[in-house]
């Protein structure tokens, strides 16, 4: 593909603990200029984990929202921090589950238009259950759900969360 857009220079506006935000001057693929607007993130790591027959979910609240937001469990990798290890370590934390195994399901572009986060999104197999640790600051209740269960949470809505519903379509996907 030709229509490769040119960075000239990234203006930071802000450097922040999870995000970056910064604005761009850049060339269009015509040499035009323009500006992006882009929020640099380290990116995500998120794990589906089911067992006898139903799916591990989060609900937290979630300040931007305004909200309570039912998740899969999730969390931002650390910095030098393989994805799948921030997925097992995120669903650990938690929900208390360590599981034996990780196989990756999807990458995701959360935004493409103005950031450049990636989430990982795994499926864990064989866990135990072991103390859950949530970070200092994250109140969260654990909830399991039937596939008819979740089902009737998507068609009432419940569930907006898009990592959460593409990990979903997946794991029907594979039944």
């Amino acid at each position: 593909m030709t229509n490769v857009e040119k960075t000239v220079a990234k203006n930071y506006i802000y450097k922040g603990k999870i995000l970056n935000l910064r604005v761009d001057d850049a060339l269009l693929a015509n040499g035009a200029p323009c500006k992006r607007e882009i929020v640099e993130h380290g990116g995500g790591a998120c794990v589906l984990y089911e067992e006898d027959g139903k799916i591990l979910f989060v609900r937290q609240y979630r300040y931007a929202y305004g909200e309570f937001v039912l998740e899969l469990p999730a969390g931002k990798i650390d910095k030098d921090e393989e994805p799948k290890c921030a997925a097992a370590r995120e669903l650990e934390e938690e929900t208390g589950i360590r599981a034996a195994r990780l196989e990756l399901l999807h990458e995701i572009y959360p935004s493409p238009g103005y950031t450049n986060e990636r989430i990982y999104l795994y499926r864990a197999f064989d866990g135990e259950q072991v103390q859950a640790h949530p970070d200092e600051g994250e109140f969260l209740e654990v909830e399991r759900l039937s596939v008819e269960e979740i089902k009737v949470a998507l068609k009432a809505g419940r569930i907006k969360d898009a990592k959460t519903l593409i990990g979903i379509q997946a794991y029907l996907l594979e039944k």
